[in-house]
């Protein structure tokens, strides 16, 4: 059951940094620990005590960069039809070689059948 106490006092010293670091308590505490199953004592103290320097405070937020401007949309329009018909173009070539393939298989399978000396023998 050791870890169950390390992961209680995890949860504890968890808990005890990010109330250092926001300056506020939560309602969550981890449940208590008999001192008995405990087997080392754990010391937890807020983060600052421990380096010996201030909370960090939040720096404000920076604006948003803003965006590159845009191209014009007839660029933009022009673009996407070059690449659609670029798209189709591949598709298009892409049906055409298998079509010659499917041609050409069909007509070695055609020869084949029509050719008794290269079937093997059948087995009676």
């Amino acid at each position: 059951m050791k870890w169950i106490a390390e992961r209680d006092a995890l949860i504890a010293q968890t808990m005890a940094f990010v109330q250092s670091v926001t300056g506020k308590k939560d309602d969550l505490h981890p449940p208590e620990i008999p001192t008995a199953t405990v087997a080392a004592s754990v010391q937890i103290a807020p983060v600052n005590t421990i380096i010996g320097t201030e909370p960090l405070k939040a720096a404000p937020p920076q604006p948003l960069p803003l965006p590159s401007p845009r191209v014009a949309s007839h660029d933009v329009r022009t673009e996407i039809q070059a690449r659609i018909a670029n798209f189709r173009k591949h598709q298009e070539r892409f049906e055409r070689e298998r079509e010659e393939y499917c041609a050409a298989t069909l007509t070695k399978l055609r020869a084949a059948i029509r050719e008794p000396s290269s079937r093997p023998p059948a087995d009676k």
